[in-house]
């Protein structure tokens, strides 16, 4: 009996229950995780907070990418084996997501066995449909990028995102086939059937590929020893961005069978999550990602991500941040100083979300101290100070649609500079009404002041959820308790 309805529920789920599933990249374990690696991340939380808002089932997928040459080299240097040193490195980004209270529904990593064995299956399903091939590849490579840079690409002869000269490489490899999809991934992208946004990065995408025929591109390396085995030449590892993209499809569970993914069941709920509603990534990952990626699921008949969503670089004062220039802000400093909310709002309230963003810890002080401590804090405050006079209040929910519609569209910070025009607003409100000089004078007006105040008190907690969740606990409590701590101590 039980077996029975688990098995209708799953039917029911598979079915009935919308799903959105959304990925962040999973990020490179090279390095210790820094402020961009946070602002992906926290993006997709909020995203997909708000979506299980809404009553869907969501899978928020992030994780470490954990292969290649860079790795190796970098595990040589700190004199460490090559797993020991992911392994440590990985830890920090899981640490650092629980700090700034990411609710992923799975980290993965691709050394775990299970995608190691799925990514071999899959290489040896699109060997054995011939668009894997034998052959050799030269080129320049960027180790830091892990990828091979067109000529076209690079300022002064250095890679445009590390600014370092790239190695001439030249050898035997085995190349998967891009050009064979050329046309059909254009025709995908112009009809958003494979959406990239916002348009200036589809633009961007679509001028490259009309502008010149896509190369078969290599997807081993037979001088790479940190990598996952190809199962039909094991002199060779899988090139580090074919093995990392998979994980978009492992993460949900899968096994690398393609039978098995074309004649899943409903016990098989997990891949009904399939395609990716939103996949987020950085401008300078669009390219392998709306290349590479959607030629390998077009060569296994898998559908495309519904959509690429890019966002821009954080710049600190005009520039990239550089430990040469001075300019790194750090994110482990950043929650020190702020608190886990405080550094939630200014990463995601820091610019248009899609585009460079800039800032700099003078302008954050200054924002922190205008919005959180004098902002809705004083705010929150200033009415429960009034509020001990009144009992029973009800605190009926008028949701946003403007602020619900700009997180569904991808407009994070438009989105929370709607939700604080209510704190601007109820600020001014309170100065114009004089609600202290109403309890002594005019009850009932005072009452009707007050249901305003706290009815917009409780929609702003509502409306933060999805940004600042603990904030948004801290106001339910202290509207219901008429207590309260301090929000956001001002900082210096």
């Amino acid at each position: 009996m039980i077996l029975r309805c688990r098995f209708y529920f799953l039917i029911f789920s598979f079915y009935f229950v919308k799903k959105f599933y959304i990925t962040t990249p999973i990020y490179y374990v090279n390095a210790k995780p820094h402020i961009g690696h946070a602002y992906t991340t926290i993006a997709a939380d909020v995203l997909a907070r708000f979506h299980r808002l809404q009553g869907k089932d969501v899978f928020l997928l992030t994780g470490t990418d954990e292969h290649g040459l860079k790795i190796q080299r970098e595990a040589e240097k700190n004199k460490k084996k090559p797993q020991e040193f992911v392994d440590e490195i990985s830890a920090e980004f899981r640490n650092l997501w629980e700090k700034l209270g990411i609710q992923y529904d799975r980290f993965i990593r691709t050394t775990d066995p299970s995608h190691k064995k799925a990514v071999q299956k899959v290489l040896q399903t699109l060997y054995d449909k011939g668009v894997i091939y034998k052959g050799e590849y030269e080129g320049l490579y960027c180790v830091a990028c892990e990828q091979f840079r067109q000529e076209s690409e690079l300022i002064d002869g250095r890679c445009p995102d590390h600014d370092i000269v790239l190695e001439k490489v030249k050898e035997e490899c085995y190349l998967l086939k891009l050009s064979e999809v050329h046309s059909k991934l254009i025709k995908k992208i112009e009809s958003d059937e494979f959406a990239i946004s916002p348009e200036q990065y589809k633009k961007e995408i679509l001028s490259f590929l009309k502008s010149q025929p896509l190369r078969d591109i290599s997807i081993s390396r037979k001088n790479v020893s940190w990598g996952i085995p190809l199962p039909f030449d094991s002199k060779h590892t899988t090139y580090v961005w074919i093995d990392a993209f998979l994980n978009y499809l492992t993460g949900l569970g899968w096994n690398g069978d393609i039978l098995r993914w074309h004649l899943r069941k409903a016990e098989d709920a997990i891949l009904g999550f399939w395609p990716p509603d939103v996949q987020l990534i950085g401008k300078d990952i669009l390219r392998v990602h709306a290349t590479i990626w959607p030629a390998i699921l077009i060569h296994l008949g898998i559908d495309l991500p519904k959509r690429l969503y890019v966002h821009g670089h954080i710049l600190s004062g005009g520039r990239k941040m550089s430990k040469t220039l001075g300019n790194v802000i750090s994110i482990e400093e950043m929650l020190e100083k702020f608190g886990k909310d405080g550094t939630r709002y200014l990463l995601m309230s820091a610019g248009t979300f899609g585009e460079d963003v800039d800032i700099t810890t003078e302008r954050m002080v200054e924002k922190y101290n205008a919005d959180l401590a004098n902002g809705i804090g004083n705010y929150l405050s200033r009415v429960l100070k009034l509020l001990k006079e009144i009992s029973n209040f009800q605190y009926p929910i008028k949701l946003s649609d403007k602020s619900w519609a700009l997180v569904r569209n991808i407009e994070i910070s438009k989105a929370l500079s709607e939700i604080w025009k209510i704190v601007w607003e109820n600020d001014k409100f309170i100065e114009e009404n004089k609600p202290w000089e109403l309890a002594k004078s005019n009850k009932d007006k005072f009452n009707e002041v007050m249901q305003k105040l706290t009815s917009d008190l409780h929609l702003i907690s509502e409306l933060l959820i999805p940004f600042m969740p603990e904030t948004s606990e801290k106001i339910k409590k202290a509207l219901k308790t008429k207590k309260t701590e301090i929000l956001f101590p001002r900082v210096k």
